[in-house]
C-alpha cells in the first residue's frame, strides 16, 4: 500500500510546495482534483487539456519530486437535474480526456444522485421506504436514471484507457455503502468499484472494517479520513446533523484528522485487514479537520498513517 496524498490536504499551497511538503513527509503518491466539489488548487483542466507545454511541465514537476500520479478526482454530482449536472458533467469528460493524455488509469469520483422525478431540479436523496412513494421514486433514480448514465459512461471510461472507477461511498449519492456499490457494480460491470472512505460510513453508522471485508477486490482505492462523535451532541442529537462544517463546535460529528476520532488501533487493524483481503493500492490522506490549519492536519494524520500501514518507511 503506498502513502497517497489529496491534494486538496494542501490547498493553500502552490503546487510547488504542495509537492516539496509531500516528499517531505513520505508521500509516494498523488491524488488531484479536478473540479467539480474540489476547487482544483493544483489542476487546470482547460490548461491541461489545450496545451502540451503545460501537460509536460506538470508531469515533470511530479516526476522529479519523485512523485506519481495515482488517480484524477472529479467527484461531483453530474446526476444533478439541473445547471450544476451539466457542468459536473462536463467536468467528468475533460478529467476522463486527461487521464487519457497523462496516462492515468483511474478516476475518483461518486455516483451522482438524480431528482426524485422527470420534472425535479434539486437532487433527493431518499434513505427511507416510508412513506411508500420513497420506494417508487428511488427505483425511478436507478432504472431511469444512474443505470443508463454508468452503463454509457463505463463506455466512455474505456475509450479513455481508464481501466478502474472508484466511486467513493458518500452521503447524498445513491452510491454510499456496499450494498448500493454491488448494485451499481452488478448492473454495469467491474469498471466500477468502491473508494473506500471510513469517514463516510462512520457518520451513517457504518463499521468501516466489516465493509472492507465485504466488498473484497471490489475496493478499488481508499482514502484515509476520520470522524469524530462530539460527546454531549451526538447522544441529545444523533447523527444526523444539517450544520454546515464551519460550524464545527455546535455539530454532533466533525471530519478529524487521524487519529483525533479514532485510536491507532483502530487504525493498524483496518489497515491489517485491507492487506488480508488483498489491497495492494494507495492510502490516500484527505484532511477536512476544520480545527486546525491544513499542514497540522496533514502532519498529525501522517504521523499516525506511518505508524499503522504495515510497511517500513524510512
Amino acid at each position: 500500500m503506498r502513502l497517497c496524498l489529496v491534494t486538496d490536504s494542501l490547498g493553500n499551497m502552490s503546487l510547488e510546495e504542495m509537492l516539496q511538503t509531500a516528499v517531505s513527509l513520505g508521500y509516494e503518491s498523488l491524488e488531484f482534483g479536478c473540479g467539480n466539489w474540489s476547487g482544483a488548487p493544483h489542476v487546470n483542466l482547460d490548461d491541461l487539456l489545450e496545451s502540451v507545454r503545460k501537460r509536460d511541465a506538470f508531469v515533470n514537476a511530479i516526476k522529479n519530486a519523485g512523485l506519481e500520479i495515482a488517480a484524477l478526482n472529479c467527484s461531483g454530482n453530474q446526476l444533478a437535474p439541473n445547471e450544476e449536472g451539466r457542468l459536473h458533467q462536463a467536468v467528468v469528460e475533460k478529467t476522463f480526456r486527461l487521464a487519457e493524455l497523462l496516462g492515468v488509469k483511474k478516476i475518483v469520483m461518486m455516483s451522482g444522485l438524480p431528482g426524485g422525478g422527470p420534472e425535479d431540479k434539486i437532487p433527493n436523496w431518499i434513505t427511507t421506504s416510508w412513506p411508500p412513494l420513497n420506494t417508487q421514486v428511488l427505483n425511478w433514480q436507478w432504472d431511469e436514471i444512474a443505470i443508463p448514465y454508468w452503463e454509457k459512461t463505463v463506455k466512455q471510461a474505456k475509450e479513455h484507457g481508464i481501466e478502474r472507477i472508484a466511486l467513493e461511498n458518500h452521503g447524498c449519492q445513491l452510491v454510499y455503502n456496499a450494498e448500493t456499490l454491488y448494485k451499481l457494480r452488478n448492473r454495469v460491470g467491474e469498471m466500477v468499484g468502491m473508494n473506500l472512505d471510513p469517514s463516510h460510513l462512520f457518520w451513517m453508522g457504518g463499521d468501516p472494517i466489516l465493509a472492507a471485508r465485504h466488498l473484497g477486490e471490489a475496493i478499488y482505492h481508499v482514502h484515509a479520513k476520520d470522524v469524530r462523535f462530539e460527546r454531549g451532541i451526538i447522544g441529545r442529537d444523533g447523527a444526523l446533523d444539517t450544520k454546515t462544517v464551519e460550524c464545527f463546535a455546535e455539530r454532533s460529528w466533525n471530519f478529524a484528522a487521524l487519529g483525533y476520532g479514532h485510536d491507532a488501533n483502530w487504525w493498524s487493524e483496518f489497515f491489517t485487514v485491507l492487506r488480508m483481503i488483498g489491497y495492494s493500492g494507495p492510502v490516500s490522506l484527505e484532511n477536512e479537520d476544520q480545527t486546525m490549519d491544513q499542514l497540522t492536519a496533514v502532519k498529525k494524520s501522517t504521523k499516525i498513517l506511518k505508524e499503522t500501514l504495515p510497511k517500513i518507511f524510512e
